[in-house]
């Protein structure tokens, strides 16, 4: 660890002797000068710690060198001795920023090297308490970096931030993607062309921060660019991401004070958190892409599905149509025969009526699918309305050898519902059961009162649906049957829903089918 520097000023060559030979016995390094009018040359050329000055001396006073160290190197501690101390004297120390004030003539040695600790003590002290009073405004900045993810409003916060919290005059940010060059993005203050490309590439080439003084012993090899740009002061760091390379700058003309190490110091945090952010607002532009593309894609694959939807029903329908359509041409042209019977004909006909009610049928289910029409809804008693299903498909259900197993209380609350249609839906799904079971069977309807309203269980004892076939059968013009128009599920589906309830296949409830309705008390108005 390098000691110590220590420079002494001082007209007197007996108080500069003693001073260099108990500081240098003490482990400081020592420059000693009796001339002030020198003492400038030497700071611009020398890195000194502490300076130790006279503050009565002939030509130039004390005070003066102390503006100027202050001036050439903004962090160094100040201690001065005098053999005339004064109240208006330390007042005047005091409001200059010294360190620490000593009286000559000393009474010892020991008296001199404590009051050169406690001057560089006290001035780390307010170091210290510079940066962490710099710190607390860096939070907020840095959360109102974070939170912006519009890349050039970004920039534009990130070069306003830099010249209000450095309080510089010209600060700018610029961006290398690939094997490009860095290319200008943001910039405040005087414009510099192409004039700071040398310091820019030579900090994204060293991949560290540099902190640039064109005056004092910390001016570098930059000085002449620093002179040609007319500036006296500047601070550049690299920002460093997979994807990209930049280079951040703050900078103050020579009229202003140097940078000090806080403010390199403080800039290299700022640096940190601009990469942050803008790689924050980077993955957001990204996101925000993907986001777009997918919600294009969405739509692409909606419109493709309405597209095949559409395709699907006009066949269905079609073909739904058709079917009948050529059965009653058909029956027709036989009946119109003139040599055919009469009782031939009566059956030709027989047979158009019996096609035209199954098209009547079809077209009805298309209508309350595609547009069911309002009904005025009333309190229902659920146990009567299955007792008048049951007693109207009874004779229906005899001949199919399809017996019910009824487990209805009587005790059901009432639901408001549109009767034809709460009918209309039971059928449907007595009549899917009877036809799951060709050669006869069992269908057991049993109601429960469940949270919030009523559940009915129709569970046949047939073959059940084939899982691969139990996602689509609530769409319409699909059947498991053959000769099913496939609207029967749908229309029911529909109906419950727009009472509230809702409308399932329970698939664990086999070996047939069990399909579960739910309808809420009181019901949907």
């Amino acid at each position: 660890m390098e000691p110590i520097s220590v420079l002494v000023v001082d007209d007197e060559p007996g108080i500069v002797l003693l001073c260099n030979r108990l500081l240098t016995r003490a482990g400081f390094k020592v420059s000693t000068l009796t001339d002030p009018r020198l003492a400038v040359d030497f700071l611009l050329n020398n890195s000194v710690d502490l300076l130790l000055v006279d503050i009565r001396m002939p030509d130039v006073d004390g005070f003066e060198v102390i503006a100027h160290a202050q001036r050439i190197q903004p962090d160094i501690a100040v201690l001065v001795m005098t053999g005339y101390g004064t109240v208006e004297t330390a007042i005047r120390a005091l409001r200059q920023g010294v360190d620490g004030l000593l009286l000559k003539p000393f009474h010892d040695g020991e008296e001199l090297i404590q009051s050169v600790q406690q001057a560089l003590a006290d001035k780390q002290q307010k170091l210290d308490a510079s940066r962490t009073k710099a710190l607390r405004p860096l939070f907020s900045l840095t959360e109102s970096l974070l939170s912006e993810t519009q890349p050039d409003r970004l920039l534009q916060l990130i070069s306003s931030a830099i010249c209000g919290y450095l309080r510089c005059s010209h600060a700018g940010y610029y961006l290398k993607t690939g094997s490009e060059p860095l290319q200008l993005q943001e910039e405040r203050g005087r414009p510099f062309a192409g004039k700071l490309y040398p310091l820019l590439n030579q900090v994204d080439s060293d991949g560290a921060p540099i902190l640039i003084l064109s005056k004092g012993p910390r001016a570098t090899k930059f000085k002449r660019q620093m002179l040609d740009l007319g500036l006296g002061s500047a601070i550049l760091a690299p920002v460093v991401r997979p994807s990209f390379h930049s280079v951040l700058y703050a900078a103050r003309d020579p009229n202003e004070p140097a940078f000090q190490e806080s403010d390199f110091e403080m800039f290299q945090i700022l640096a940190r958190q601009a990469a942050a952010a803008l790689e924050n607002a980077r993955l957001y532009a990204v996101q925000l892409e993907y986001v777009r593309k997918v919600e294009e894609s969405q739509r692409a694959l909606l419109q493709g599905e309405k597209m095949a939807t559409a395709g699907r029903l006009s066949a269905s329908i079609a073909h739904e149509v058709n079917n009948p359509l050529q059965a009653v041409q058909n029956c027709l042209h036989l009946a119109s025969r003139e040599d055919l019977p009469p009782d031939k004909r009566e059956e030709y006909f027989n047979l158009a009526r019996v096609e035209l009610d199954r098209l009547t049928l079809t077209v009805k289910r298309m209508l309350d699918f595609y547009r069911p029409g309002p009904a005025l809804r009333e309190k229902l008693n659920l146990t009567e309305i299955l007792d008048h299903v049951l007693h109207l498909m009874a004779k229906q259900l005899s001949e199919r050898s399809v017996m019910v197993d009824f487990e209805i209380p009587d005790n059901l609350p009432p639901i408001l519902a549109v009767s034809s249609q709460i009918q209309q839906v039971f059928i449907n799904l007595i009549l899917n059961a009877s036809d799951a079971m060709p050669a006869g069977g069992q269908l057991r309807i049993s109601a429960h009162t469940v949270r919030g309203g009523v559940e009915i269980l129709f569970q046949d004892s047939g073959q059940g649906i084939p899982p691969e076939k139990q996602a689509n059968i609530f769409e319409p013009f699909f059947s498991t049957k053959d000769g099913g128009t496939g609207l029967g599920l749908t229309v029911s589906y529909n109906i419950i829903t727009a009472h509230g309830g809702t409308l399932e296949l329970l698939g664990d409830r086999g070996p047939g089918a069990c399909f579960r309705v739910f309808l809420p008390i009181g019901g949907k108005r």
